[in-house]
């Protein structure tokens, strides 16, 4: 059998020991004030066995891998008419680019760039009437988890630093693919962004993705099977904004990284792990955390190819 702990306790002693290159995501106050050289690494079996090493309780702010969740609640509403509205091809530019919007009349390359995601989240408060109370029941239900929250703080921060993506919804709305107020948006969207969770949470709320879109905690079926695998789909060719490719390349996982350092990917029928180290890349993706799943692939020699 497969040893687990032993792998990504050789991994975490061989990287802990890097320099932390890269910096923190400091166009955002409150996130400019983590400290770099947190290191964590999770994972999570489906039969229940789960392996920690590092900073694996200390929550933080998961970012736009929460937009993972938002997505899947919406996709499964919606069904296929959500992909009138959002495409779901690579963007090959930054998470928060302005360039494609007016070329291609409002519609966003896919949901995982910031244009796309906003694009979810407004659908979010078409159809629930109380949307940030719903995606908080969603999250902590699929964590197994009932006292997850938001980060108020660093959801202030954003608000009151978002005018890159009220620009995003503003020019989208003009073209009529934003169907509500703004600032409700912005309200919902950066605290869907502030979502607080440790690597644990992280690893064990992905399980419902390993298990092909049934939640393992309690057996209800929040994707089906064909749209678990089109949702796995768009993370592995849009989960890591203009560095997919290469993620693909090297680890060969579908996943979502987060700028609060978070990285978390998974094997369907296999695991999810989660790995947290604040310190970004140009591409706003955890340079650690990238390396230590690209050598988790390996040591274990599994991927989805």
């Amino acid at each position: 059998m497969m040893d687990y702990g032993k792998i990504i306790d050789a991994i975490y002693r061989d990287l802990n020991t890097w320099e932390r290159t890269g910096k923190v995501a400091d166009y955002i106050p409150a996130l400019a004030q983590v400290d770099p050289q947190h290191f964590g690494i999770s994972v999570q079996l489906l039969t229940g066995e789960s392996f920690h090493i590092g900073d694996t309780l200390k929550p933080f702010s998961i970012q736009s891998i929460s937009k993972v969740f938002t997505l899947a609640m919406v996709f499964h509403h919606l069904g296929e008419d959500l992909w009138k509205s959002v495409g779901r091809e690579p963007s090959g530019t930054p998470f928060n680019s302005l360039i494609q919007l007016e070329q291609e009349a409002g519609i966003p390359r896919n949901p995982m760039i910031n244009a796309g995601a906003l694009v979810v989240t407004d659908r979010l408060l078409d159809d629930w009437k109380n949307p940030k109370e719903e995606l908080l029941s969603f999250v902590r239900c699929v964590s197994g988890n009932p006292s997850l929250s938001y980060d108020f703080g660093v959801a202030n921060s954003e608000l009151a630093n978002s005018d890159r993506n009220r620009a995003l919804a503003h020019f989208m709305k003009s073209y009529g693919n934003i169907h509500n107020d703004v600032n409700d948006l912005m309200d919902v969207y950066c605290h869907q962004c502030s979502l607080q969770m440790n690597t644990r949470d992280l690893a064990k709320s992905f399980q419902f993705l390993v298990n092909r879109g049934v939640n393992p905690w309690t057996g209800n079926e929040l994707l089906t099977l064909s749209q678990a695998k089109r949702l796995g789909a768009v993370l592995m060719t849009c989960g890591f904004y203009d560095e997919s490719g290469d993620f693909a390349f090297r680890v060969g996982m579908p996943g979502k990284s987060g700028v609060g350092g978070g990285v978390v990917a998974y094997i369907p029928n296999v695991l999810s792990i989660a790995v947290w180290s604040p310190a970004l890349n140009p591409h706003g993706n955890s340079t650690l955390g990238i390396e230590a799943l690209e050598r988790f692939t390996t040591l274990i020699g599994n991927s989805v190819f």
